[in-house]
């Protein structure tokens, strides 16, 4: 996880003629304020059947195991329930190799990881699996290998890599839990599984890496329906660095099906930024494009950091729906998703998250209500 992670929206059905005198009345406004009612004025587009609407739900169950009560309407409730009554139709869910060797012993293990999948399938979400192939947080700042692995040379890394994901998509598959679509590896702009993978020194390996990973995903799935494989980087606003990771990716015959992106404004840059790059992404690529990480404060925790949203819960809906808005204006349908990054946490990500400092949702759950 790099040092970053933040916060959403609400649409009103508004007839053209209702629209076009709203935005002429805001015409003389500042340009945050017009930025703010045009995200919530806007006509919300029918949602596709195959659109994402996602979350990153992994922190959920140590959050309930540490006693923190989850309400809306002022009434304990199962975020997963409360996410699914609001049209979420996924989550996903890291997962660490051997978290329990790690100093910050994380719940991600597989066992936890399966417990809340089965939560998720049981009431009708698809599942995008996070493999981070590292014992902790693995993100373009660090991609550690795992203590397991520290002393193998890159062929026994190699193999490793694919039994471990074969082993861990089987695992998935005997309990009726295929993931849907599988992240080899975890915004891996930089390689992963330092120092072998580590970029831009060592692309051929980091390739094979990957390679292993994708074989794994296959061999796991065994006859059953394979998970589309997405590759994730967090460029989101940096379109050079983006086709630069990505043509090397085809240039070495990675195969992989999605884009995933992160998008943290405070990292990334503005929106208009980010949504012209990924146009420009999906037109060069012609694959689908999920922002498969974003959020934003509800509360003030990034004095000094540029934004167009004030850290409010209505800016934090707000945020959300302009977001969404940017993805599905990518071209030829080929924005497929959003999610956002924890939104049941605790402690210091709990200024992000879905709900106040008294366990109550806030507005942003209502991004994609119906009208």
């Amino acid at each position: 996880m790099p040092a970053y992670r933040e916060d959403f929206r609400k649409r009103q059905h508004l007839g053209l003629t209702g629209l076009r005198a709203r935005t002429i009345a805001i015409r003389s406004l500042p340009l945050l304020v017009c930025v703010l009612s045009l995200a919530v004025l806007a006509p919300r587009p029918a949602l596709a059947q195959n659109y994402a609407i996602g979350a990153d739900v992994s922190f959920l169950a140590k959050c309930e195991q540490d006693g923190v009560v989850f309400k809306e309407n002022g009434q304990p409730k199962d975020v997963l329930a409360i996410l699914r009554e609001h049209h979420y139709n996924w989550v996903r869910l890291r997962i660490f190799h051997d978290p329990a060797a790690a100093p910050d012993k994380l719940p991600n293990d597989l066992n936890y990881t399966l417990a809340l999948a089965r939560r998720a399938k049981a009431i009708g979400f698809r599942i995008l699996l996070d493999l981070h192939y590292s014992d902790s947080w693995a993100d373009p700042g660090k991609q550690p290998m795992p203590a397991a692995w520290a002393n193998l040379n890159h062929k026994q890394l190699v193999k490793q890599v694919f039994a471990y994901t074969r082993d861990t998509i089987a695992a998935f598959a005997q309990q009726g839990l295929m993931p849907d679509m599988v992240q080899v590896g975890n915004e891996i702009t930089n390689g992963m599984l330092w120092p072998d993978g580590k970029l831009p020194d060592h692309w051929d390996q980091f390739a094979d890496l990957l390679k292993a990973g994708i074989r794994g995903v296959k061999a796991g799935s065994r006859s059953g329906p394979r998970p589309r494989i997405m590759i994730q980087i967090e460029r989101s606003g940096d379109f050079d660095a983006a086709v630069s990771f990505f043509d090397n990716l085809i240039t070495r015959h990675v195969q992989f099906a999605v884009i995933g992106l992160s998008y943290y404004p405070y990292w990334h840059g503005d929106l208009p930024t980010m949504q012209s790059n990924l146009r420009k992404l999906a037109l060069r690529y012609r694959r689908p494009i999920i922002v498969v990480e974003t959020a934003y404060n509800w509360t003030p925790g990034r004095a000094g950091k540029s934004q167009d949203f004030p850290e409010t819960p209505q800016g934090q809906l707000a945020f959300l729906r302009a977001v969404d808005a940017a993805v599905r204006a990518i071209p030829n349908g080929l924005g497929q998703g959003v999610f956002w990054w924890e939104p049941a946490a605790e402690g210091g990500l709990r200024g992000r998250s879905f709900f106040d400092n008294d366990g109550n949702v806030l507005p942003v759950i209502a991004a994609f209500d119906t009208p």
